[in-house]
């Protein structure tokens, strides 16, 4: 497959979020990455589901091979006692379709395969387009637990105090344990100005407590900049969604002007987002050669190679790493570490290393799957794994003052990451 040309518009995408289905919210990208192919969509009618078995065009050396032992009688059969017996009927027949087409995705029991209806799939393009309603935080499944990867910067769930790795118990007085991360994602969001209260357990506390957060309009800036003392320039990405590779672009003839010594990349709490924008972003540093390869299940793979201007390419660098930073974001740190044109600094990665392919269908509803796994240049396997920093750096609680304080009352919080990165890498 061709990299793709990024549009919102695409019915196909590679997605490489934080594995995570996003909550940017609540971003819902999926903590995977994404591709595009624009094919159409097929649509099918009740009575493709009316024999005793069903023909599945494309699969196997055969195309007409029939898939037996599925009797769609009992589907039926099911949809109609539904319909006469249940207490609360009659039951919208748009309800139980999608609620079938949900359940047959999450047969996969894979979390980042996920049937989105038709408002939903709204939702999960506006997360994509940079502005939605939410909290602004990226979730995750680990464990079987509904778990923070990442708030956004000066966002509610960030100003509420959420951290990556704090578990969300429940969501409103209703627990969370089964929830799929789509359904996480859904419950927590809404209109502007109204509340949602979690219950989170944080990693150094083993009594939950209950957070309140309001919700806002979410609008998130990828892509910042700015110079540190030393000629030292520091570029920060916050997320690899629609309007990143200009603004990656747009930072990078802003930041050479100023002639600096060296860089930071800053990939802290990045929960990822589209494929081809990772690649694009990795090429800067990388003249030639693999940026990614993709492994599919029928054996083949894929690799997405270098592309660009590689600006960067001779600019000595330090890419900051921290376990919000997922998928895209690994992709950009492990090709730099594989090729030595970045030192990592930080804490491990998340470990999102698989690949979702989406789809928008004709009605409004999309498809999301996991179509591959994805390696580093030097073939690391980083799902569930992630990517261990050349220098490992954990952050520093303190005030701006470094007046001893309760944790819950430091304001400002010194980024001691940066502070020490800015002066390590001159």
């Amino acid at each position: 497959m061709k990299e793709p040309t990024p549009t919102p518009l695409s019915r196909h995408r590679h997605l490489v979020s934080s594995g995570i289905l996003v909550v940017i919210t609540l971003l819902a990208f999926v903590v995977g990455v994404l591709y595009g192919r624009n094919q159409g969509a097929a649509s099918l009618g009740a009575s493709a589901f009316s024999s005793s078995s069903v023909n599945i065009i494309g699969i196997g050396a055969d195309a007409s091979q029939k898939i037996k032992d599925v009797n769609f009688n009992l589907y039926w059969d099911v949809w109609n006692k539904l319909q006469e017996k249940f207490i609360g009927k009659p039951i919208k027949d748009e309800n139980l379709f999608y609620g079938s087409l949900e359940g047959l995705v999450a047969a996969t029991g894979d979390p980042y395969t996920v049937f989105l209806k038709p408002q939903k799939a709204e939702r999960f393009n506006q997360d994509l387009s940079g502005s939605f309603f939410g909290i602004g935080a990226e979730l995750g499944m680990k464990k079987d637990f509904i778990t923070i990867v990442a708030p956004l910067p000066d966002s509610p769930a960030e100003r509420a105090g959420l951290k990556s790795g704090d578990k969300i118990l429940a969501v409103d007085g209703k627990e969370t344990y089964g929830w799929s991360l789509d359904e996480a994602v859904n419950k927590i969001r809404g209109p502007k100005g109204t509340e949602v209260k979690l219950l989170i357990l944080s990693n150094n506390s083993s009594t939950p407590k209950e957070v309140k957060i309001i919700r806002d309009v979410i609008k998130v800036k990828s892509v910042i900049w700015e110079m540190k003392e030393g000629g030292v320039a520091y570029i920060k990405i916050s997320s690899f969604n629609e309007d990143t590779s200009s603004a990656f672009d747009k930072s990078v003839r802003e930041v050479l002007v100023k002639n600096p010594s060296s860089l930071i990349l800053d990939l802290r709490n990045n929960p990822g987002g589209f494929l081809d924008v990772a690649v694009r972003v990795a090429s800067e540093w990388i003249p030639e050669g693999a940026i990614v390869e993709e492994k599919f299940s029928d054996g083949h793979s894929e690799k997405y190679v270098s592309s660009g201007k590689h600006r960067l390419k001779d600019l000595k660098t330090w890419v900051l790493v921290n376990g919000g930073s997922a998928s895209a974001s690994e992709i950009v740190a492990g090709a730099l570490q594989d090729y030595g044109k970045a030192v990592l600094v930080g804490e491990k990665t998340f470990g999102k290393g698989s690949v979702q392919d989406y789809e928008q269908l004709s009605d409004g509803s999309a498809l999301k799957i996991t179509v591959a796994e994805w390696l580093t240049p030097k073939g690391r396997h980083i799902n569930n794994n992630g990517i261990e920093p050349d220098k490992k750096m954990a952050p520093v609680i303190t005030s701006a003052t470094s007046t001893p304080v309760a944790e819950e009352e430091i304001a400002p919080v010194k980024d001691t990451v940066l502070e020490n990165a800015v002066k390590g890498i001159r």
